[in-house]
C-alpha cells in the first residue's frame, strides 16, 4: 500500500494508549517538520465524555507543535484530499468511528450493513494514509471482554475485531499500551522501531471465534 507510514496503537480505557500516540505524532513531526493534525472522531453525547474531550485538548495544547483539529465523526475518507505528504495525522479513535458509523443505523444492523461500513472505514484509512508522511491510528481493546448475546454489540465486535486484524496486518509498526506501558507487538521486517519500548509481544486480536465455534 503505497503512502505514508502507518502506526497502530491500542489499550484498554484510560491506559495510556492516547498520550502516548501524541507524543509519538509530535516527535514525527518535529523530526520531519512536518504539520501535525489530530482527526477527533468523538461526539460528546454526556458530560463524561466532554471531560474526556477538553482533556485530550488541554494536553494537545500543551505541546511543543500547534496542532490543527479536525472533527470528523464518520466518513473519514473526506479529509484525505486535505492532507499531503507534509501531514502527520493522529486519528483517535477507530473505535468511536466504528460505534459512530454502526449505531447511526439503528438496531437491526444486517451483515451487508457492517461489511459496508468495514470497507467504507478501511478506504478511508487507505485514503488518508496515501496523503500523509505518517498516519498514527488509536484504538480501544475492547475484544478481551465475554461476547454477549445482543446481535448488535456481537456485530459491532466482530466489525472491530475484523478491523482491528487488517489494520496491523498493513501497519508499519503497532503497539499495545498497558498501564502507561507501550509493547511493540510488531515492526517491519528489518526495520528499527520508530520509538524504542519494551520487548515484542506477538498477539492476534480476534473476535467472536468461541460464538462461531458453539463455545
Amino acid at each position: 500500500m503505497e503512502g505514508g507510514s502507518l502506526i497502530f496503537i491500542t489499550g484498554g480505557v484510560r491506559s495510556g494508549k492516547s498520550s502516548f500516540a501524541e507524543r509519538f505524532a509530535t516527535e514525527t513531526a518535529a523530526k520531519t517538520n512536518s504539520r501535525l493534525n489530530y482527526i477527533a472522531t468523538g461526539v460528546p453525547f454526556d458530560k463524561e465524555m466532554e471531560k474526556r474531550i477538553d482533556k485530550h485538548r488541554q494536553d494537545r495544547s500543551k505541546g511543543p507543535i500547534q496542532w490543527i483539529t479536525r472533527e470528523q465523526p464518520v466518513n473519514i475518507r473526506e479529509l484525505a484530499s486535505s492532507f499531503n505528504n507534509q501531514d502527520v495525522i493522529l486519528l483517535d479513535c477507530v473505535t468511536t468511528l466504528v460505534n459512530n458509523e454502526l449505531f447511526s443505523l439503528g438496531e437491526n444492523v444486517t451483515e451487508d450493513e457492517a461489511a459496508a461500513i468495514y470497507k467504507r472505514i478501511f478506504s478511508g484509512i487507505a485514503a488518508i494514509r496515501k496523503n500523509c508522511r505518517q498516519l498514527v491510528l488509536v484504538s480501544n481493546e475492547v475484544l478481551q471482554e465475554p461476547c454477549s448475546e445482543d446481535q448488535l454489540l456481537f456485530i459491532y465486535r466482530k466489525l472491530l475485531g475484523s478491523l482491528h486484524r487488517e489494520i496491523v496486518r498493513i501497519a508499519d509498526e503497532a503497539y499495545l499500551v498497558e498501564a502507561g506501558v507501550p509493547i511493540l507487538m510488531k515492526t517491519g521486517q528489518g526495520q528499527e522501531p520508530s520509538m524504542s519500548k519494551t520487548a515484542v509481544d506477538e498477539r492476534e486480536i480476534r473476535c467472536g471465534r468461541d460464538r462461531s465455534q458453539g463455545k
